[in-house]
C-alpha cells in the first residue's frame, strides 16, 4: 500500500500537480484500491485540522504580513546596521543580525525574504557588495527563520510528533544562534579576502537615534519570547500578542500601517494557511495508510540495520532530509517523515526534542536549494537575479549549513540544553 501511495504521489507530481492535491489523491486512490475504510481517513482528516496548537500558524503568518507592511522591518535593519555596519563585511552581518530578528517575531523565512529582501539587498549592493553574494546571503539568512523560535514550521512539527511545542521552540535557540555565528564568521572571511562592501560610518548620536527609533520593533520578540518561555502565555496565544504588538506598532507608532490593507492581509493569510491545512489533511491520510501497512516498523527495521548509534542514525536520516527537503515542500516533508521517523527515534534513544528540531533544521536547508526551494525562487523574484547565479553564490553557505547538522547530531546538548533551560 506503501508503494502504491508513493508511486502515485510521486507521478502525479511529476506532472506538475500541485503537492496537496499529489497527496490527497494518491490517498485516496490507495483507499479504494486497497478497500479500506474511508470514514476512519476522514475522521484523521478532520482531527489534523482542529488542533488549538495549530492556530498559531496563521497567526504568525499574520503577524509577519504586518510587519512588511509596518515599517517594522526598516526599523530593525537600521538599528542593526548602526550596531555593526562600521565593521568589513558590515552589511552581511546585518543582514544575518537583521534575519534573527526578524524570525523571532514572523516565524516564517518566506516572510523574511518579502520583507527584508528588497531593503538588505539593495544597501548591499549600494555599498559595493556584488549583487549575487547579497542575495544569496539575503536567502541563505532567512533559512534561520524557519529555526529559530517562534519558527511556524518547528510548531508544524511538533505538533505532528506529539512532542512540546514550548520545548521544541526553545530547542531551536541553539542551532539558530550556531547558524547565525557560522554565517558571520563566513562573512567575515569572505569579504576581508575579496574586499567586498564599503564600510557604513555613522556618528555616535545616529547610531543612537537609530537604535532608539527601532525598539518598538525591536521589543516583538523579547515581549513575544520571553512570554512565551516564562510560561506566561502558551505558544498559540504568544502568536496572537505578535499580531497584536506588529499591528499596534505599525499603525500607531510608525503608522504605515493603513487600516484599507487588513483585508488584503487577512486574505494572503487565509490562502497560505488553506495551503498549510490541505496538505495537513493530505498527509493525516497518507500517515494512516503507512501505519496500518507497518512502513514506520520497516523504515526503522532498515536504519538500524545500518547502525544503532544514535549519532549515525540521525546522520543517515540527515542525508534523507536534506535530499526530500529538496524535491518536496517543507510542510509536506515534514507531516510525512516525523511520524514514519518516530519509532526509529525511540528504539534508538534518540529525545523526541532533538530529532524534530534536526528534522526542521535539515529540511530548511531545502528552502534555499534547486529545484524547489521557495525562498531560492522569492530571493531570485526580489533581486531579478537567476536561480542559478544565487545558488553557485550560496555554495558556501550551503556547506555551513551542513557542517551545523553535522554537529548538531553529535552534540545533542546544543538543542537540549536551551529546550530543557527555558521550558
Amino acid at each position: 500500500m506503501s508503494w502504491t501511495l508513493l508511486g502515485i504521489f510521486f507521478g502525479l507530481s511529476l506532472l506538475g500537480v500541485p503537492l496537496a492535491v499529489s497527496l490527497g489523491l494518491a490517498a485516496t486512490a490507495t483507499l479504494f484500491l486497497y478497500d479500506l475504510p474511508v470514514s476512519i481517513v476522514s475522521q484523521a482528516m478532520f482531527n489534523a485540522m482542529n488542533s488549538f496548537l495549530l492556530v498559531a500558524v496563521p497567526l504568525f503568518i499574520l503577524a509577519g504580513a504586518v510587519m512588511e507592511r509596518g515599517g517594522v522591518s526598516d526599523r530593525i535593519f537600521a538599528a542593526a546596521n548602526a550596531v555593526v555596519g562600521r565593521w568589513r563585511g558590515g552589511l552581511g552581518q546585518v543582514n544575518i543580525i537583521a534575519s534573527m530578528i526578524f524570525g523571532g517575531i514572523s516565524g516564517s523565512s518566506v516572510a523574511d525574504v518579502s520583507g527584508l529582501g528588497p531593503l538588505e539587498i539593495k544597501a548591499m549592493t549600494d555599498h559595493k557588495y556584488p549583487r549575487p553574494y547579497a542575495a544569496a546571503m539575503t536567502m541563505i539568512t532567512a533559512t534561520m527563520a524557519s529555526v529559530i523560535p517562534p519558527s511556524i514550521l518547528m510548531v508544524i512539527a511538533a505538533a505532528t510528533a506529539g512532542q512540546s511545542i514550548g520545548a521544541s521552540l526553545a530547542g531551536g535557540l541553539g542551532p539558530a544562534v550556531l547558524m547565525g555565528v557560522a554565517f558571520m564568521v563566513l562573512n567575515y572571511w569572505i569579504c576581508v579576502r575579496n574586499g567586498y562592501g564599503m564600510l557604513s560610518i555613522l556618528s555616535l548620536r545616529q547610531a543612537a537615534r537609530l537604535v532608539l527609533v527601532a525598539i518598538p520593533a525591536l521589543g516583538a520578540p523579547v515581549i513575544i519570547l520571553g512570554g512565551m518561555f516564562t510560561g506566561f502565555v502558551t505558544p498559540t496565544e504568544a502568536a496572537g500578542l505578535a499580531v497584536l504588538y506588529t499591528l499596534a506598532v505599525g499603525a500607531f507608532f510608525y503608522r504605515e500601517v493603513k487600516w484599507g490593507e487588513l483585508p488584503k492581509m487577512l486574505i494572503r493569510t487565509g490562502i497560505t494557511t488553506g495551503t498549510i491545512l490541505f496538505i495537513a489533511m493530505s498527509a493525516a491520510a497518507a500517515t494512516y495508510i503507512f501505519t496500518i501497512d507497518g512502513l514506520p516498523i520497516r523504515v526503522s527495521r532498515a536504519i538500524l540495520s545500518l547502525s544503532d548509534d544514535p549519532t549515525m542514525v540521525l546522520l543517515l536520516m540527515g542525508i534523507i532530509f536534506v535530499v526530500v527537503g529538496m524535491f518536496m515542500d517543507i510542510v509536506a516533508a515534514i507531516l510525512i517523515l516525523a511520524p514514519v521517523l518516530m519509532p526509529t527515534v525511540a528504539a534508538t534513544g534518540i529525545h523526541p526534542i532533538h530529532f524534530v528540531v534536526f528534522l526542521v533544521t535539515a529540511l530548511s536547508l531545502g528552502l534555499a536549494t534547486p529545484p524547489v526551494g521557495v525562498c531560492l525562487f522569492a530571493t531570485a523574484n526580489v533581486s531579478g537575479l537567476s536561480v542559478e547565479q544565487i545558488a553557485r553564490a550560496a555554495i558556501p553557505f550551503y556547506l555551513i549549513m551542513l557542517g551545523v547538522l553535522v554537529a548538531l547530531a553529535a552534540f545533542p546538548s546544543i538543542t537540549l540544553l536551551p529546550a530543557l533551560a527555558l521550558t
